[in-house]
């Protein structure tokens, strides 16, 4: 069971050695992938990271890189992937899921998505190997139900500048459950909401990381719209149990299950606590609410809870204390300059600045 906490040990028998389990991880320099790659090192397991680098970082996989039970493959999952060795189980979170980075190639998001999801699905099937599907709660859109349940619908525009990632995560999920029916993979969906953590990417446009980054510099917060959006936040290592509980339930559960903190915050709320956290009273630089940006965010959890006895453990607050202190460390290591976060980017002139509320 990959969720377990037991290292694997690997027997001599008196004909052969047992082989150590193999576990593809597409997307495994990324932020969540990272944090994958190296927890199921730690339970035994061997890790072929499969990435493009087009967001994942050799600085998120350094603690790892000469682990002797872990391979990197750099590759696009858009190719077809020829390892030249068995794997057990795949984990697919090769996809960039910050707004700005998606939409700064969405054909490629798409192909991502699609092609690259049958890709692995096929890799799946010819190695009978179980397969996991990061999907997210975009699949959801602005969403018309609150808070969001697996068999809700959606609501999304399938034309708008978010749908490479927004539809191409539900065509993805449609790979999953036709591979899954038709008997071809043993496949498994998890709808992850926003997560947080160490190793975020500083300028990859995601409202923590930019909230934390801004703050850390003294410089405006970024807000967009009035800030009265709302969101729920989980932190990684809460995900990654959930998604390891996932990879491991039986039986298949055969639906797609959300994972994330129910806890909903408000942007300006956010923004309040971060500022606290970092000792500062920055003011707000309100920009233009993006189009298509879901008014409200969080998901019902109940099926995780039944199914995979999971929920999140870690307190936004907690959380929020170790990535600030993530982002601090990183910006002082760094000799080339200030991090610069993608909303920074954006021309002054189309925003106001205005005081933090009390």
């Amino acid at each position: 069971m990959i969720g377990r906490q037991e290292k694997i040990v690997t027997r001599q028998s008196k004909t052969k050695a047992r082989r150590t389990p193999t576990v593809l991880v597409a997307g495994g320099a990324g932020f969540v992938g990272s944090h994958l790659s190296e927890k199921l090192i730690e339970c035994g397991y061997r890790v072929i990271c499969v990435d493009n680098f087009l967001t994942g970082r050799m600085e998120n996989i350094r603690p790892i890189m000469n682990h002797p039970r872990f391979r990197l493959v750099k590759q696009d999952i858009c190719r077809s992937l020829k390892l030249g060795e068995p794997v057990e189980r795949i984990f697919n979170l090769a996809c960039a899921a910050s707004p700005p980075r998606y939409q700064a190639d969405p054909i490629h998001t798409t192909r991502t998505c699609v092609i690259g999801t049958l890709n692995l699905l096929d890799l799946a099937a010819r190695n009978n190997a179980r397969f996991l599907q990061a999907s997210t709660s975009e699949v959801y859109g602005d969403p018309e139900q609150h808070p969001q349940r697996e068999d809700y619908l959606g609501h999304v525009n399938c034309t708008g500048p978010r749908a490479c990632y927004d539809e191409g995560k539900r065509t993805a999920e449609t790979l999953c459950f036709d591979y899954l029916r038709a008997g071809k993979a043993d496949t498994r969906v998890a709808r992850i909401f926003n997560t947080y953590g160490p190793r975020m990417d500083p300028a990859d446009g995601r409202i923590v990381s930019n909230l934390i980054v801004q703050a850390l510099e003294r410089r405006p917060l970024t807000i967009f719209g009035d800030g009265k959006q709302t969101r729920s936040f989980c932190f990684v290592t809460d995900l990654v149990d959930g998604l390891l509980r996932l990879m491991d339930a039986e039986p298949n559960p055969r639906q797609p299950v959300n994972l994330g903190n129910p806890g909903e915050y408000t942007i300006l709320e956010l923004a309040k606590l971060v500022s606290e956290m970092a000792r500062i009273r920055p003011a707000l630089k309100f920009l233009p609410l993006p189009q298509d940006d879901p008014r409200r965010r969080q998901p019902d959890i109940s099926r995780a809870k039944a199914l995979l006895g999971w929920s999140p453990k870690v307190p936004l607050r907690h959380g929020l204390v170790q990535t600030i202190a993530y982002f601090a460390e990183l910006e002082t290591s760094r000799m080339d300059g200030p991090m610069t976060p993608i909303a920074k980017t954006i021309p002054p002139s189309l925003g106001k600045l205005q005081d933090l509320p009390a």
